[in-house]
């Protein structure tokens, strides 16, 4: 509406400017009773119209009524011209414009009008549908991420048991040990990994527990090279990234070799957190890398830090190494 007003009154003052002895009574039927009437027509196709016909793919129909409309509003013009003959259907001649090439004279306006109010329509609703996309791929977003992160806690909580498992059945004097730090990573895991990032020195301290909980399940036959640098404080990540690789290394890899212990590192500089992991591989088990664990971490980068990470996978014959660099 006020677009429209904004148009006419833009009119207006062009008329003014050209003819200051125009009346506003000519001002009022050409500059404003005309364009409402074209208006009209405009609003009549957008809201009528085409939801009625074009969108439901009634073309014929649409045509039609779209042509019979056009005529019935130049009879309706030619009607109103008639009610302000000297102004509207008088030419320099002072001769009365006939029916036909009023029409015609009007025929186009009246085209374009409809024109404009089809592509309007168009226009909105592809808007809208693309807002609407959006709207429902960021919900599957939502829920494929929930349903990754929901995911993490069987799998580590499978594994630590496991681990726990084993020291119990040896009847080994650290399983209580073993169960408070399981009881401070679940912890860490249910009560500060709802929001979707968590602070980074967090995290790290998250990992620490879980490489304590697995030096215990080992006992001194763990050897594991763990370096943080740069600065981890004011730092956020998305939770729960990090850590299937390092249960990778302990599943699949070989922790009690101390002339090949798993190294670790982390460096944060520049906005940027480079995670270094490499392991030596069991001879038995070369081939048994990655699982849920990975594929998972994976999905969740594609989807949290799209074209703002990079991973690189070697599976050599006797090493494991993972290399990911997140922008923070």
């Amino acid at each position: 509406m006020f677009v429209w007003m904004g148009i006419i009154s833009f009119l207006i003052f062009l008329a003014r400017l050209n003819d200051a002895h125009i009346s506003n009574k000519q001002l009022a039927i050409v500059l404003v009773l005309y364009p409402a009437i074209n208006i009209s027509l405009f609003y009549l196709n957008y809201l009528l119209y085409i939801p009625q016909f074009l969108n439901k793919k009634k073309y014929a129909i649409y045509f039609i009524i779209i042509i019979l409309t056009i005529i019935a509003y130049g009879i309706i013009k030619y009607a109103v011209g008639l009610l302000f003959e000297d102004i509207v259907l008088r030419g320099m001649k002072k001769e009365v414009i006939s029916f036909t090439t009023y029409f015609f004279r009007t025929f186009f306006m009246s085209l374009i009008f409809v024109f404009l109010s089809t592509v309007f329509k168009f226009s909105v609703d592809w808007f809208l549908n693309e807002r609407i996309q959006r709207d429902l791929e960021n919900q599957r977003l939502i829920a494929e991420l929930a349903f990754l992160k929901s995911q993490i806690n069987p799998h580590f909580l499978f594994n630590s048991l496991n681990s726990i498992y084993s020291l119990a059945y040896q009847r080994s004097e650290t399983t209580p040990e073993a169960i408070l730090k399981l009881s401070e990573i679940m912890r860490y895991m249910l009560y500060e990994c709802n929001d979707n990032k968590v602070d980074l020195d967090k995290e790290l301290q998250y990992l620490q527990n879980y490489i304590d909980l697995q030096k215990i399940r080992f006992g001194s036959k763990a050897f594991i090279d763990f370096k943080v640098d740069g600065n981890i404080t004011d730092q956020k990540i998305e939770p729960l990234l990090l850590i299937a690789f390092i249960e990778n290394a302990f599943k699949h890899g070989v922790a009690n070799d101390i002339n090949s212990p798993i190294k670790l590192l982390i460096n944060v500089a520049g906005g940027k957190l480079h995670f270094y992991i490499q392991n030596k591989k069991h001879n038995n088990n070369r081939d048994a890398v990655g699982g849920i664990g990975l594929i998972n971490v994976q999905r969740r980068l594609d989807l949290l830090y799209p074209n703002r990470y990079s991973l690189k996978i070697r599976d050599e014959e006797y090493t494991y190494t993972c290399e990911l660099s997140i922008d923070l």
